[in-house]
């Protein structure tokens, strides 16, 4: 049986090989840091494969770079050993929900989802920290002093003399936040299908980076648009200059070939008052005039009117339409003042195209009062309306799409998802990430019992499920208002540090029983299920045979054992079972006899299962 490998995948081995599938002449060898004979990609040969002029050394080109971002590509490339654990205490409908609750810093924890959520995305909302100048929460490994900054952004010589003139302390903030924000939009990307996008909201400190990193990552053909967000109405008199009442909202596909031809929102009440005329079959209509004066190049017709005079306009139709429309009434005549006219029936559509500039969508007042009509109290700053993110969840999203946000506050996606489902019937899932940042002693969450901010989202998913359910109990009967919680940590394996080249059989077989003392079976389980690329809101029935926990996962697709001293019984009975995946720990089996009877049991009764052990 195969070994676990316990681990992300390492991004760099992986483009490696598409490279070397790709480009083999550019595959080279060279020594490494340890003088080991390594695979390399030839630069130079590589460059000369994919570009007519090769770019070398320093020549002058478009560019967006600032100090370690390489560092900052290794690090979204770099695999890690670390694992999500389950907490059924403070999760809702464990058993039953599809929708997950992930505490730990963001980077971590879409690294662990590679595996599992790759390409399966649809929408990605993120409302990362702005760069407000202050040190950020997500330090990951290269945090710089002033004094670094200054060195690596060339502004010194090698004998410490200045060489342009010296700038703000925000200059390192810049790059502190493009080192945080790049790995993970890096690493993001991978997880969106091939027709999902990605919604970002940004102010406009870093709105121009923000926009160049997404050119880089998802390509500028795949940009869709700027929405322009009214945050605010009223106040910003003690500003210095100019009132800023907005925010952008940044939006780029995966691949824009894949989108659907249009994205439609709900009609407001404003839209659909145009529409006043109905169908026998249902369909809203309104008279629309066909004489467009206006255009450039306008399609010059003369028809007979009723009364026998000839008309001639300026029409936006053909001749040949508008006669067909005439014969099954949906192109009329109409007396006007002037004399005859034409008019054409314009139907409603399923619904109307978003304009980028939001100003019905909630406001920070808004968010605000919803997040103290849900509490009673403040607990939470700055959070999103959840009819604004209601509106993005629209936009290219059905009914059993996944949406993840990996900044996710104090949930204000899970809330808007939630609602959506309500609304229409769908069966959306989501996916929070959000680092456990302690919240401050003096305000009012800390005060109400709310430690840190993961307390808060969790709460408000309860209490916005629970309100939705009571507002709308006929409709929301089916509605999933639960969350499974799970925890990032280190690896469920003890006293296990190594790199992907130190990873071989020998240490495999020193990890078989270096399980640490805490980990429980079911936290093995989601190591597995990760490991595997098997969802983690999947459905996990547990059973007891021949006196051994048996977890049964997605219907019989994976199965697994942790407990010792597994008998012939237990064994034969889960490859009845027949599951594509089973996996156990190393020492599982009672003794010499029942492994040496294992693989015939399978071949028996399930040869085609896949056979792994941790």
């Amino acid at each position: 049986m195969d070994k676990l490998k316990m681990h992300t995948p390492n991004k760099a081995d992986e483009n490696f090989k598409k490279l070397a599938a790709l480009f083999p002449n550019a595959v080279t060898e060279t020594i490494d840091e340890n003088g080991e004979v390594v695979r390399a990609i030839d630069k130079d040969v590589l460059m000369q494969e994919i570009s007519c002029t090769v770019v070398e050394g320093s020549e002058e080109r478009y560019q967006f770079t600032w100090p370690d971002k390489k560092k900052s590509v290794l690090l979204a490339n770099a695999p890690i050993n670390k694992t999500l654990r389950p907490c059924r205490e403070e999760s809702v409908n464990f058993d039953t929900t599809e929708n997950l609750y992930i505490e730990g810093d963001n980077l971590e924890v879409l690294k662990l989802l590679q595996e599992t959520y790759l390409g399966k995305i649809k929408m990605i909302y993120i409302d990362p920290p702005y760069n407000t100048g202050n040190d950020f929460v997500y330090e990951d490994d290269f945090a710089q002093s002033a004094e670094e900054y200054m060195a690596n952004s060339g502004q010194y010589d090698d004998e410490g003399n200045r060489l342009v003139k010296n700038v703000d302390t925000n200059g390192r903030f810049h790059t502190d936040w493009l080192n945080m924000i790049y790995p993970r939009l890096k690493v993001a990307k991978d997880l969106l299908s091939d027709d999902g996008a990605i919604f970002i909201s940004i102010n406009d400190q870093e709105v121009s980076n923000m926009k160049k990193i997404c050119d880089e990552i998802f390509g500028c053909d795949n940009f869709i648009a700027s929405l322009i967000w009214q945050q605010r109405k009223g106040g910003g008199n003690d500003s210095h200059y100019i009132a800023v009442d907005h925010e952008y909202i940044l939006i780029y596909s995966k691949n824009i070939c894949n989108l659907s031809n249009r994205w439609y929102v709900s009609q407001t009440e404003e839209y659909l008052k145009r529409y006043k005329e109905v169908e026998p079959d249902g369909r809203r209509f309104y008279w629309d005039t066909l004489v467009r004066n206006g255009l450039q190049s306008p399609i010059v017709i003369t028809l007979t009117a009723p009364d026998g005079t000839k008309i001639t306009i300026n029409s936006q139709k053909s001749e040949e339409t508008v006669l067909k429309g005439l014969r099954d009434g949906t192109v009329r005549f109409t007396k006007t003042t002037n004399g005859w006219s034409l008019h054409h029936k314009v139907y409603m559509k399923e619904g109307q195209v978003l304009r980028s500039i939001l100003t019905e969508y909630g406001n920070n007042r808004s968010s605000g009062q919803e997040l103290t009509n849900l509490f009673g109290k403040t607990v939470f700053d700055y959070s999103k309306p959840s009819t604004l993110l209601k509106l993005l969840c629209q936009l290219n999203t059905n009914n059993i799409d996944i949406v993840l946000d990996f900044f996710s506050g104090s949930a204000t996606t899970a809330h808007a998802v939630m609602k959506l489902n309500a609304e229409d019937g769908g069966n959306r899932k989501f996916i929070m990430v959000q680092i456990p940042e302690e919240t401050d002693e003096k305000c009012e969450a800390y005060k109400s019992g709310y430690q840190n901010i993961c307390e808060i989202g969790k709460e408000r998913i309860r209490r916005a499920g629970q309100k939705i359910k009571e507002d709308s109990p006929l409709t929301t009967q089916n509605l999933d208002i639960g969350f499974r919680v799970l925890k990032c940590d280190t690896s469920n394996m003890k006293d296990v540090y190594y790199s992907p080249a130190d990873f071989d059989m020998n240490l495999l077989d020193m990890m078989a029983d270096n399980i640490k003392e805490d980990r429980t079976p079911e936290d093995l389980l989601f190591q597995v299920m990760l490991d595997l690329g098997v969802e983690l809101s999947s459905k996990i029935e547990e059973t007891t045979i021949a006196g051994k926990k048996v977890f049964d996962v997605a219907d019989g697709f994976l199965v697994a054992c942790f407990d010792k001293d597994v008998s012939d019984e237990t064994i034969k009975a889960i490859a009845q079972k027949q599951p594509y995946y089973f996996v156990m720990r190393d020492s599982s089996l009672a003794n010499d006899s029942v492994a040496t009877n294992f693989e015939q049991v399978f071949a028996t009764y399930s040869p085609d299962t896949v056979r792994k052990v941790l």
